[in-house]
């Protein structure tokens, strides 16, 4: 049987062009979306509102749950 993959688009304001640290109060999670696709369409949705922000950047990941001990 295979694993139900969850699909989330995280993201937000940048300090800078470096991407590695957030503005504070500016992280976004979108989600949870059941497949790869719709969440990249979700991305480009949710891009597209802040495309005149230069440091705003939002990433599409595959969220994994945690391993049980």
């Amino acid at each position: 049987m295979s694993e139900r993959q969850v699909w989330v688009v995280w993201g937000g304001i940048f300090t800078d062009t470096s991407f590695t640290v957030l503005e504070p109060g500016t992280e976004e999670l979108h989600g949870p979306y059941p497949d790869e696709a719709t969440a990249n369409r979700a991305w480009q949705d949710h891009m597209r509102r802040k495309v005149d922000i230069a440091t705003h950047r939002l990433f599409v990941m595959l969220a994994k749950p945690p391993t049980k001990a």
